[in-house]
């Protein structure tokens, strides 16, 4: 089994001594694991101050780090949300659909702190992208 190590570039990785995504490659595909990941733009290092929006942004971060991976949203599996304040999680729903609707993954909500006061949203993912298929004797 080999790692692959996946950065966004954000300074938060840095900082805290952690990868964005996790590629973990073996005989039957990859498994992606995608570390939480908030609404900011890392290019700019600024946050919207809208759930909704921060929603948006997290899922597109997320989507960066799975295409670095040879991956999609199509293969996410697993979905942790997590948000300070609870009763904001179903203005993101819409969104949520919009990247989610096709894909159903698994999902779980928690409500929670998170590192900085602006964040709104964090979201993390666990992808599977399969090896190729195994030719049957």
């Amino acid at each position: 089994m080999t790692r692959q190590l996946i950065s966004s570039g954000s300074t938060f990785e840095q900082e805290m001594g952690y990868s964005r995504a996790v590629v973990s490659h073996d005989a039957g595909g990859d498994w992606i694991f995608v570390s939480g990941t908030t609404g900011f733009d890392y290019a700019s290092m600024t946050i919207a101050g809208d759930v909704v929006a921060q929603t948006d942004q997290c899922l597109r971060n997320i989507q960066a780090a799975l295409a670095q991976a040879g991956s999609s949203l199509a293969d996410v599996v697993r979905v942790t949300y997590v948000l300070p304040d609870a009763a904001d999680f179903p203005a993101c729903w819409p969104t949520l659909r919009r990247y989610f609707g096709d894909v159903l993954p698994a999902a779980m909500m928690i409500s929670a702190g998170l590192a900085d006061p602006r964040m709104k949203i964090e979201i993390e993912v666990t992808a599977r992208k399969p090896g190729p298929a195994t030719p049957s004797v």
